[in-house]
């Protein structure tokens, strides 16, 4: 068996200022003529089909031409949400829209029944584990301590458990929304971090023939049967060195036979370039950068006149302009969002409070930061899914 795996659509979402739809409807095309070309039995989307709860009527739209065009392809498709989708809304008219071979998995209840896909060596149940907030469906999986890995554990000890009913011989691919230790993110996920902890191990997923996984925006394979597929499209700079595909995957009557990469169409390249603005603005190694998408971090000591328009003169694409001037460590005129950077809501609060009171947080302290700072996530997500 074939499967084509793909996640972290975000339609809807832009780049910087650009709006991305038409990048994402060529991807759509792309994927299903990936499909028609390649000999494809089964497509799997791994979450984050959306880039928020509430998305633009637009990419409604697209979402319902795509939902077309792969149930025209006459093979099964299974898609979990994400943590940007509504899960209910994702999920509305799942069990008509699986009539037509497009199977919707947003129940965390039913993860542990699968979508059967018999081949020429026997059946192939794919499970599909939407995104788990932990504080929210902790209670449902029966755990008391509310973290990634407590309930994805659990769900996976379903999913076993069914799997064991199973014919002998069944093989089973598992569609996941996490962050599973040794991934690398990029600057355009959104945190998912509970009680301090992001990241669940691998070992989580033992005893599967392959593991989709989404949430990360980078492909990346974890180990040779659980891997990333990454997003089809770069979100921000921080993927300019990302290779954008997808994962054809071969299953023989073993289980995971082989996996190949699938280059996805890009509109156009990235490019990180910094400096001072009249090097840039001269520099002969830069011209291959030219009609890229830009983005400019300028080390003039003081802030040239006019820099953006000057540099669209030659960068015409430029999307992003940072300044970071070289001066000592010491200097009173560093930006705040530079001694910030590279520093996560945990840190910073724990920052704040050494600086008001001139000694930073006891591990008592901490703690009570980290549960407010978990406290305020979890109520942005429930008023995402009941907006």
């Amino acid at each position: 068996m074939r499967i084509l795996h793909t996640s972290d659509w975000h339609l809807g979402r832009a780049f910087h200022r650009v709006n991305m739809l038409g990048a994402q409807a060529e991807f759509i095309g792309h994927l299903v003529a990936t499909v028609r070309e390649r000999d494809v039995d089964a497509v799997v989307v791994a979450g984050d089909v959306y880039d928020r709860a509430v998305p633009p009527l637009a990419a409604v739209e697209l979402f319902d031409d795509a939902l077309h065009r792969l149930a025209d392809l006459g093979i099964p498709t299974v898609m979990i949400s994400g943590n940007h989708d509504s899960a209910r809304r994702l999920g509305v008219g799942a069990g008509l829209i699986g009539r037509a071979g497009i199977h919707l998995r947003t129940d965390p209840g039913a993860c542990a029944i699968p979508v059967i896909v018999p081949d020429t060596t026997g059946d192939v149940a794919f499970y599909g584990l939407p995104y788990l907030e932990p504080a929210l469906v902790k209670d449902e999986f029966g755990v008391t301590k509310a973290g990634h890995e407590a309930v994805l554990a659990a769900a996976m000890d379903r999913v076993r458990a069914d799997l064991a009913e199973r014919p002998a011989g069944t093989r089973s691919v598992i569609l996941a929304h996490a962050f599973v230790t040794g991934g690398e993110a990029s600057d355009s996920e959104r945190d998912i971090t509970v009680g301090g902890v992001a990241a669940v191990p691998s070992g989580v997923f033992d005893g599967v023939d392959y593991v989709a996984l989404g949430h990360l925006h980078g492909s990346q394979i974890i180990t040779e049967r659980v891997r990333y597929s990454g997003s089809p499209l770069p979100y921000s700079f921080s993927e300019a060195d990302h290779r954008k595909s997808m994962w054809l995957v071969d299953l023989d009557a073993d289980g995971f036979a082989a996996a190949e990469r699938v280059d996805c169409p890009v509109p156009r390249p990235l490019a990180r370039i910094r400096g001072e603005l009249a090097d840039l603005l001269l520099r002969p190694d830069l011209a291959v950068h030219e009609e890229a998408w830009v983005e400019a971090t300028l080390t003039d000591p003081v802030r040239p006149d006019d820099p953006m328009a000057r540099l669209t003169e030659r960068f015409p694409h430029t999307l992003s302009l940072a300044f970071d001037p070289q001066r000592g460590p010491e200097d009173p005129d560093v930006s705040y969002a530079q001694r910030l950077k590279g520093r996560d809501d945990q840190q910073i609060a724990e920052d704040f409070v050494a600086h008001v009171r001139g000694a930073g947080p006891d591990e008592r302290e901490r703690a009570v930061l980290r549960d407010a700072l978990d406290a305020v996530r979890v109520d942005d997500t429930r008023r995402e899914v009941a907006r």
